[in-house]
């Protein structure tokens, strides 16, 4: 039977694809339905139709899925951010278990039986929204020409106006509205993605979860200036004057007003500008200039009781890891799952203090300062310069002595300190990017031969692709276990333990 675009069906959607997509089939040819969910029985309009299957868009739910909820967010249809909102969330804790389980047997080619035997079940949250301690807002400009904020439209850079997110913190919303107020008084333009012109691209907000610092940076298209003589000369560059103390750098147009209405939300600590002048995506400029407060802001990491379903538990110092947060830090959005996400690493490492461990991909340092405590040695290796700077400081704030940074690829440190220099590892951490481990570092931790591998990933997909590898070269998957850090959304972190197979 042929389906044409515009024709109008009923299905009913019996499966979900990993990106969250209903499926529905009629003899055996598959409908992918957006905001469809499993159990549903819908009318779907075919939007492209293909030889094999059909993308379709969801027209009206006839009989509703039994896990099918109301969502709480007006906008969860056209915004791109929570593809699964309508699904009840016991049915996501579900369906992100059995994405990482059918990876691991589809991809990795791990025996189906043997991977249900070794899957924790799977660390849900008690309180699955309002966790984002991170917001990036894109900033247009609307129909009748007022400045706007919120989120791109899936897949499009069209800006949904919503400025109170449902997984972001309440302070959004009001530092949000400070600035869009400021906008219009000041007639201060939004940036044009086609021009090129306009100042402001986006607002980037964090918030400090245990701390309740706040930082604000806004993203400008500005062109870094001179700025006036004074003590330290004609033309003294911007960074100079901020690093003599000079706090009047001025950016923005009645730029101290602004900061006088955003330092009366409760936690601000932290007010910056981001110069960004390119015709790219990529939000944050290089350049970051404090205006207003600190440079950083602070939260702790705490270590969780795993055996006894994730309790607080005291540590060495009775109050965790304690991290300094720049804008451009990486530093894991969701702090309530982090906790988690980490204790269950450490546990899977399995230290005793004699252990030399290696955590690849280490960012600022949140696994590495959280194991070493329990470890003799910790190498962290990163290709971000400024995060391994963020790395040696949060280290000597925590007291941490055990710890050594190194700035560069993961591939070509590990082999060069293990192979010139004899470094060893008695357990290798590893948490790459959504495109996993590079195979020079693959290859490099099996020549190492650790005891324990701790695989902590972000794409269960590249996930079950490297541990074939490691599988392969010598190493038994022990443990697996999936940790939901982003309610809503499709998205899973997974933590495995590999060790090294008995001769």
């Amino acid at each position: 039977m042929d389906f044409e675009k515009n024709q109008i069906l009923t299905v009913e959607i019996v499966d979900i694809t990993s990106e969250g997509e209903g499926i529905g089939k009629i003899d055996g040819y598959p409908f992918f339905v957006k905001d469809a969910v499993i159990g549903d029985t819908a009318q779907i309009k075919v939007v492209r139709a293909k030889k094999n299957y059909a993308y379709a868009r969801l027209e009206k739910v006839v009989t509703p899925s039994p896990f099918r909820v109301e969502p709480s967010c007006s906008f969860h249809k056209q915004c791109g951010g929570c593809q699964i909102q309508a699904m009840s969330y016991n049915r996501q804790l579900e369906f992100k278990a059995s994405k990482v389980k059918n990876n691991l047997v589809r991809i990795g080619g791990f025996d189906k039986e043997k991977i249900a035997e070794l899957m924790e079940p799977i660390v849900g949250m008690d309180e699955p929204f309002h966790y984002r301690n991170k917001a990036q807002y894109p900033v247009g400009t609307d129909k009748e020409g007022n400045p706007v904020a919120g989120f791109y439209a899936g897949r499009t850079h069209n800006i949904i106006a919503n400025t109170d997110c449902s997984l972001g913190f309440s302070e959004n919303k009001e530092i949000l509205e400070i600035i869009l107020s400021y906008m219009k008084k000041h007639h201060v333009p939004a940036y044009d993605e086609v021009t090129g012109k306009g100042l402001v691209r986006h607002v980037l907000i964090r918030k400090g979860y245990y701390s309740g610092e706040i930082m604000v940076c806004l993203v400008i298209n500005y062109k870094e200036k001179k700025f006036g003589a004074g003590k330290e000369g004609r033309g003294a560059s911007a960074e100079k004057m901020h690093a003599k103390g000079n706090k009047a750098l001025s950016f923005l147009p009645a730029q101290e007003e602004l900061i006088s209405a955003l330092t009366q939300v409760a936690g601000m600590t932290s007010i910056s500008v981001s110069l960004n002048t390119e015709k790219t995506n990529v939000i944050m400029g290089e350049k970051i200039y404090t205006i207003w407060g600190e440079d950083v802001i602070h939260d702790t990491i705490h270590m969780r009781d795993v055996e006894n379903n994730f309790a607080p538990m005291g540590d060495v110092s009775g109050k965790g890891i304690e991290f300094s947060i720049s804008p451009l830090s990486f530093y894991q959005v969701n702090p309530v799952q982090v906790e988690k996400l980490y204790s269950l690493a450490l546990s899977y490492a399995g230290l005793t203090g004699k252990e030399t461990v290696w955590d690849l991909y280490c960012g600022i340092g949140t696994i590495s300062l959280f194991l070493a405590r329990d470890a003799k040695q910790i190498y962290g290796v990163e290709v971000i310069p400024q995060a391994i700077e963020d790395a040696e400081k949060n280290a000597i704030h925590n007291s941490i002595h055990n710890a050594e940074f190194f700035v560069g690829k993961a591939e070509e440190v590990l082999p060069r300190k293990y192979e010139e220099e004899g470094i060893s590892a008695d357990v290798i951490v590893v948490d790459p990017p959504r495109k996993g481990c590079d195979e020079a570092c693959l290859a490099t931790m099996m020549k190492m031969k650790p005891d324990r591998i701790v695989y902590v990933s972000c794409d269960s997909a590249t996930l079950a692709r490297d541990l074939r590898v490691l599988c392969d070269g010598g190493y038994e998957l022990r443990r697996v276990r999936a940790v939901d850090m982003f309610p809503m959304t499709v998205h899973v972190e997974t933590v495995t333990l590999l060790t090294k197979k008995a001769r």
